[in-house]
């Protein structure tokens, strides 16, 4: 039974290497798979209508996310008493 699937081999630093198995690892993916993806939104352009979607987020609502943001981190900006320094 063949899966149509063919092998290639990539030489890559150390260093990233190590993020893209740690990136795989957070989207609970194999290394294999997280790299397959990453070039199918890449070449569908896929990626690019994410990204754009984003940043369309962060001009519509970039005010207000950052307001949240500060509302969220308020409580833990200032030191309680008695917590340790």
């Amino acid at each position: 039974m063949t899966t149509g699937k063919k092998q290639t081999q990539v030489r890559l630093e150390e260093e990233v290497l190590a993020a893209g198995k740690a990136a795989a690892a957070a989207r609970r993916l194999d290394f294999n798979k997280y790299v397959e993806r990453l070039i199918i939104e890449d070449t569908t352009g896929a990626r690019a209508a994410g990204m754009a979607a984003a940043q369309r987020l962060i001009d519509d609502h970039g005010m207000f996310l950052d307001d949240l943001e500060q509302q969220l981190d308020a409580p833990y900006a200032e030191p309680r008493p008695g917590a340790a320094a």
